[in-house]
């Protein structure tokens, strides 16, 4: 195995000191950064903004919906025609003007409100102005039934149904959200590096079996060390790559939000924003807590475990399959009939994960497919949060491993003739042929 050694040695070496992979591996972060920090700064601008809005109601019901708070200021007009009122708001270089028609019928008031501005609104301030003004409505029609809102107010209830095992273990829903969540990463981040590092693999193939430099090579070492050093040093050159990719990219969001005061969480959405605000709500409070306890429920060690064997395995497995078709075809364009058969079953388990496990992780079909060693290392990620038996997770790695192992044999077979091969493009008959020889 000492041959395998320096595969490994060499394919990593020659993965770092290549000049594009140490350029994007700069690059990569920094662009990454940049990215963010403009849409950070944009946002922070667009939150600064103060936005004035006029209110023309000539009703005289809605206007009371309208209370300034924020980035935003209401003006109420009175006694004023509506021409007079984009007149002066246009002065004013108000953000808008909302006009109220009159009329008594509030089952039809809806189709008599306008907004006016000179561009066109935000969507998030038309729902927002929608809002208000539907509660206001809503409030007015039970008064006129002769219903008291005060009493409706104290009769609203919210339940939060306890969750606790038969073993006297407490859950809640935010245990559900978080599980899927820490599932969910797991299983996106091994298919994103799959993706990723397994065509490098592919396309180191086929480039030194162009470079006919693989005649060279396959003399002195056997085609499974040479396709398994190649897995290795290239998953190694990745590795590398994302921690430094790492370091960078921290580096960079510290002196971006030091040097520059860009505050990088001003990329929070409008609903973020709103939801932070009401965080000061006790009610909301008391959640939190519960997201931090959730925290602590969960089987930080079996989980670090699992994601590190079943990340390796799932991620050898693909791997091998790579180095497959980079041995079988001659250029990237042939490689196309034979990667879609790969990539289903890694689709499949990514859609079964989140379909499937967030409703029913201990049913027929997610226990099934966290077997399926094509699918295991996503599906078995993402149920394992919601606790999983010791013994399933023993069995489905086992079974992982050993067919690894079977498509190592059988990779290794198509690389041991396939690396020879040039000029012509395999079909999956010829593949079937080179396995016997």
């Amino acid at each position: 195995m000492n041959h395998l050694s320096l595969i490994i040695k060499r394919e990593y070496l020659t993965k770092v000191k290549n000049k594009s992979f140490i350029v994007m591996t700069i690059l990569s972060p920094i662009i990454m950064i940049a990215l963010i920090s403009v849409v950070a700064y944009l946002s922070q601008l667009n939150n600064d903004k103060q936005r004035i809005i006029a209110i023309l109601d000539e009703t005289g019901m809605v206007k009371e919906a309208f209370k300034s708070e924020g980035k935003i200021t209401y003006n109420i007009f009175e006694n004023m025609s509506l021409e007079d009122a984009k007149e002066l708001v246009k002065q004013t270089e108000s953000y808008g003007l909302l006009h109220v028609d009159a009329i008594s019928n509030l089952d039809s008031i809806s189709n008599h409100i306008k907004f006016y501005s000179k561009e066109s609104p935000s969507l998030t301030m038309i729902s927002d102005l929608e809002f208000k003004i539907e509660k206001k409505i809503e409030n007015l029609k039970l008064q006129e039934k002769g219903v008291d809102i005060a009493m409706i107010q104290d009769a609203k209830t919210s339940i939060n149904i306890l969750q606790e095992s038969f073993e006297g273990e407490e859950t809640s829903k935010i245990d559900s959200v978080i599980k899927l969540f820490f599932g969910g990463a797991s299983g996106y981040l091994l298919f994103m590096f799959i993706i990723i590092y397994g065509n490098m693999i592919m396309r180191s193939v086929i480039e030194e079996k162009t470079s006919r430099i693989i005649e060279i090579i396959i003399s002195s070492v056997k085609p499974m060390q040479l396709m398994l050093g190649k897995i290795i040093g290239t998953s190694l050159a990745g590795l590398t790559q994302f921690i430094i990719w790492l370091f960078i990219g921290g580096a960079l969001l510290f002196s971006v939000s030091i040097i520059f005061g860009v505050d990088i969480s001003q990329t929070q959405t409008p609903n973020q924003q709103m939801m932070g605000e009401a965080m000061q709500n006790p009610d909301l409070n008391m959640q939190v807590q519960d997201i931090f306890n959730s925290l602590d429920h969960l089987p930080m060690t079996n989980l670090i475990i699992a994601f590190i064997l079943f990340f390796i395995g799932g991620y050898f497995l693909y791997s091998s399959l790579y180095a497959a078709i980079g041995a079988a075809v001659d250029n990237e364009t042939d490689t196309q009939q034979f990667i879609m058969p790969i990539l289903m079953p890694l689709i499949l388990a990514v859609y079964i994960g989140f379909f499937t496990v967030i409703e029913d992780p201990h049913g027929t079909v997610s226990t099934v497919f966290s077997f399926i060693p094509f699918t295991s290392p996503v599906v078995m990620l993402m149920r394992i949060p919601f606790g999983v038996p010791l013994w399933q997770q023993l069995v489905s790695f086992l079974l992982l491993m050993a067919t690894f192992i079977f498509t190592v044999w059988f990779a290794a077979k198509i690389y041991r003739v396939g690396i020879l091969m040039y000029g012509k493009k395999p079909t999956y008959k010829e593949l079937l042929k080179w396995i016997k020889y």
